[in-house]
């Protein structure tokens, strides 16, 4: 999947729009103010480090995280619409962490996690365009990513926390604690760990099927190649804009090329 310099540049206005939108004063001037310092990282992060996994492009990463915003807020009416207790949290808590979700694949205020694959064989034999970068210490993702946003000074809810904590439902064996309580009083008192989950988990198997399922169908000529905005992708002003907005030489070259 190749994004265009005018699709990279309207996900990340819309990143920002749900900022302005969805989050409230004062953490919102922090939040829009640490995207803004790494928005040249961000804007460009693949959302992961193989093609065979959902969103490993440059521009992968916002589109997913715009994606499961999405995915969340229309969640959000179907648990409503089957008699979920909506006073146990609020849209702010749910669309913060859908933003935040996947914030730790970002790295550390110094270094970015996913940096260009080195060895040609696992590029070309295992679809590894991408290798985890050696200089940063590990941490999973949500924790880096909580640590990031406190680093920040960007404050967070409980319901938020345990949300990005959680975010892979059971597929991550450390989220057990959270969600396999048997007993009443240790289950969750809220709803939005299992409604960010499943968001989640919508986006990514949605963004597998348009790259991946035709071609399993043997209908590879007709795999959509630009499938996450709608527009005039000629708009050469978007493109520009794209263009200014990216103090790096070597990143402008490599939109200039998209």
């Amino acid at each position: 999947m190749k994004f265009t310099a005018e699709q990279i540049q309207d996900n990340w206005d819309i990143l920002m729009g749900n900022i302005e939108k969805y989050i409230s004063y004062p953490r919102k001037d922090e939040l829009i103010k640490f995207y803004k310092k790494y928005q040249e990282r961000i804007m460009f992060m693949p959302a992961a480090h193989k093609k065979e996994y959902h969103s490993a492009f440059p521009g992968g990463y916002v589109d997913h995280v715009n994606r499961v915003v999405r995915c969340s807020l229309k969640q959000l009416k179907l648990w409503s619409s089957e008699g979920c207790d909506m006073t146990t949290f609020t849209i702010e808590e749910l669309v913060f962490s859908a933003i935040n979700h996947d914030l730790g694949k970002m790295g550390d205020s110094e270094y970015e996690s996913y940096i260009p694959q080195t060895d040609s064989w696992r590029r070309d034999k295992l679809g590894e365009d991408y290798m985890f970068n050696k200089s940063i210490s590990f941490a999973s993702v949500p924790d880096r990513g909580l640590f990031l946003l406190q680093e920040y000074n960007i404050k967070y809810t409980f319901n938020e926390m345990v949300a990005i904590q959680t975010h892979d439902g059971l597929y991550d064996e450390a989220n057990k604690k959270y969600l396999m309580g048997y007993m009443v009083e240790q289950k969750p008192r809220t709803s939005l760990p299992f409604i960010l989950h499943q968001a989640d988990l919508m986006a990514a198997r949605i963004e597998w099927e348009v790259e991946w399922l035709p071609k399993f169908k043997g209908k590879v000529d007709t795999v959509k190649k630009n499938f996450t905005l709608d527009g005039n992708k000629n708009n050469s002003t978007l493109k520009n804009k794209a263009l200014g907005s990216i103090k790096s030489e070597s990143l402008k070259n490599m939109l200039e090329k998209l």
